[in-house]
Formats: C-alpha cells, structure tokens, sequence
C-alpha cells in the first residue's frame, strides 16, 4: 500500500470513528423535542422531565461542536481536524524518541 493510500485509508477510519461517535450521542437524545414540546403545550415539567432534560443537553454538548463544523461552508473536510483537536490524549501521549525520566 503506497503513502497516499494510508493516508486515504486513515482518514477514512477517522471519518467513521467520528460518525459512530456522532449517531450514538444524537440516539441518546431521542427524546428531547417531546420533553421540550410539554411547556409549549401549557403542560409542567416534573422532577424527572428535568432531569432528562439536563441529560439530554449534557449529552448535546459532546456533539455541539460536530454540529457547528458540519453547518459552517467547507465543514465535512475539516472535521477529522475537529477530531484531532478535541482528541484530550494527544497532550499526554509521549513524544517519538523520548524517554521518560525515573
């Protein structure tokens, strides 16, 4: 396999890493346009629609950033950069040829 290959490949990978990643986090907020649609309708929220609901918006969070690269003009191609950013490993992986001091 040649070098642009590989690349092709990872960046491949990478897309569909972020895509499970993506409809896995929007499937756990299934629920939340009916919980949002009760105090339109002049219904209350209970306890427990709003602990839902702070769930599902803890849980939009993770995907907002997704979200706001796919909108913007050019978005699809910058978002394997989106996923290197918001990568928290990459600050504590080692770097190539060094040694960790004991």
């Amino acid at each position: 396999m040649n070098r642009q290959q590989l690349l092709l490949r990872q960046f491949y990978d990478v897309m569909e890493r972020e895509r499970r990643y993506m409809v896995a986090e929007v499937v756990k907020v299934g629920g939340l346009m009916p919980l949002l649609m009760k105090q339109r309708n002049k219904q209350k929220w209970s306890a427990q629609d709003k602990r839902e609901l702070m769930l599902h918006l803890r849980h939009l969070r993770h995907v907002s950033p997704y979200i706001a690269v796919l909108v913007l003009p050019g978005g699809f191609a910058a978002l394997p950069v989106l996923a290197w950013w918001l990568d928290r490993r990459r600050g504590r992986r080692p770097m190539a040829g060094s040694q960790a001091s004991s």
